[in-house]
């Protein structure tokens, strides 16, 4: 360490530096060294990396150990740490020490000198990223794939994105309380009284409140039960209903309903909005895709299609994701077209990171339940993840479902805010037909009718509420739900 030369940066032009502000990084060493108290200030989010000039970055080094070990930094004590024969530009150690003590900033402006610090750390790190990507795409191997190298800059640059968000830390009771209030004025206001996104299904809107911002909801069911189903449903009302425009920050705002984000790791897009147009047209797919349908049918396809044309709906079918690649690409959704709502079919077809994955399943569905529970706060919208059910369900007399049935349980219950089940009576009842013209098979054809078409939605974990079941309606041919409407509150026939 024997000047200020500035650190290199890989592949920089000679006779262009890097940008850089020494006189904010001396200044704003100087404060902490006059008053140790600057150092709280900004060491949320500054650290020694930040810092341009090579002895800068060993100085905040050195102050941050003994501030954060009890002591006290001023130049006498910090001194110390250097020997005799280290000089800082032309100046020993001490006299630098003492320079900076004495051209110190004011307490008050620490904070945006250090804000100064790091934005043009975030530059240099954003250069940093732009000549890996030249140098990756001029030298790469054969078997390097265009496609990897842009997921690999694109990680990057949503990683220096989230690095430049401001940590929000501690906030006072009064303020945790105003935003309560707001929360529950909003409540009033909105249509139906509800304190999150609406599923547009009026059962299980009321027990929960709608969708709420932040959550971790899991949807579970065994196979056949109808839960890729409700989840499309549940995304396309939401979609359907969204209105909103460009805020004055350029950033979208919902007024109603929500844009939606579909991440399909199972089925194709195109099976995705083949299953929607069903529910929505009232002509199953079976019948869509061999072209079966009459003139009438063809309109009632076309019609739907033309409303389904501009809704708020986004797809992404890519297969074997991590959680990682998830949340990247989600983040640029929310940047790019706006985000209220993110589903996810199915948990257990999301990866891990390697490490997770060579360890055992259970450890890395933990770090996938965590990553998701972690995003949803990141991007304050309700993430919807549809898990499976273990085989031990179908061995139960009862087979409604239990929190234990959760495959790989305990970090699914852990980390979900909300834990639905759908379950459907019918299918079930339906294997156990007895033999004709029996009074088994008219007590069994009784129970049938009774079930016929009715699904339940078993809210099995509620952070906000209490749990219960919400009945639904299920057309299995369009393989869609709906409303289920008691018959002591169906209006009378003329």
């Amino acid at each position: 360490m024997n000047d200020l030369a500035p650190l290199a940066v890989k592949g920089a032009e000679a006779l262009r530096s890097a940008p850089h502000n020494a006189e904010a990084e001396a200044g704003l060493l100087g404060a902490i060294l006059v008053n140790n108290e600057a150092f709280y200030r900004v060491v949320d989010f500054l650290e020694p990396h930040h810092f341009y000039l090579a002895p800068h970055q060993k100085l905040f080094a050195t102050i941050s150990e003994l501030i954060r070990g009890g002591k006290v930094a001023t130049p006498i004590t910090v001194k110390t740490f250097f020997t005799e024969a280290e000089t800082i530009g032309e100046m020993s150690v001490p006299a630098y020490l003492l320079r900076l003590h004495a051209d110190a900033t004011s307490i008050i402006n620490v904070v945006d000198y250090a804000g100064m610090v790091y934005e043009l750390a975030l530059r240099r790190m954003l250069i940093g990223i732009g000549e890996d990507m030249v140098n990756v795409a001029y030298d790469a191997t054969v078997d390097t794939s265009a496609g990897q190298q842009i997921e690999t800059a694109e990680k990057q640059l949503f990683s220096l994105a989230e690095k430049g968000r401001a940590e929000q830390g501690f906030i006072g009771f009064d303020n945790a309380l105003e935003q309560a209030i707001h929360l529950a004025t909003a409540a009033y206001q909105r249509d139906g009284h509800l304190s999150g996104l609406p599923s547009y299904f009026n059962n299980l809107d009321g027990r929960m409140g709608g969708l709420q911002r932040s959550d971790l909801i899991i949807l579970a069911g065994r196979p056949a039960m109808g839960k890729t189903s409700l989840a499309t449903n549940i995304a396309y009302n939401v979609a359907k209903h969204w209105r909103g425009g460009v805020g004055p920050n350029n950033e979208v705002e919902t007024e109603a309903g929500g844009i939606v984000g579909f991440f399909s790791l199972e089925m194709s897009s195109e099976q995705l909005a083949t299953r929607i147009l069903a529910e929505q047209s009232g002509v199953s797919s079976s019948r869509i895709r061999r072209g079966d349908i009459k003139a009438n049918e063809f309109e009632q396809v076309v019609m739907a299609s033309q409303e389904m044309h501009s809704i708020p709906l986004y797809i992404d079918q890519t297969g074997g994701l991590t959680v990682g690649q998830l949340a990247a690409r989600a983040r640029r959704l929310k940047r790019q077209k706006g985000l209220d709502l993110l589903i996810l079919d199915y948990l257990q077809l999301l990866q891990g990171s390697s490490r997770r994955a060579s360890e055992n399943r259970v450890q890395e569905i933990t770090e996938i339940t965590t990553g998701l529970k972690a995003l949803a706060k990141e991007l304050d919208v309700p993430i919807l993840a549809l898990s499976q059910l273990s085989r031990q369900v179908e061995a139960r007399e009862d087979k409604r479902p239990q929190l234990s049935d959760l495959r790989e349980s305990g970090s699914i219950e852990q980390d979900a805010d909300v834990v639905l089940f759908v379950y459907r009576e019918e299918y079930y009842l339906q294997s156990k037909e007895p033999k004709p013209n029996t009074e088994e098979h008219l007590a069994w054809q009784e129970e049938m009718d009774r079930v016929h078409g009715l699904a339940e939605v078993i809210i099995g974990k509620q952070r906000h509420g209490p749990t219960g079941t919400a009945k639904l309606t299920f057309e299995a041919e369009l393989t869609r739900f709906g409303d289920y409407i008691e018959d002591d509150h169906v209006p009378d026939h003329y």
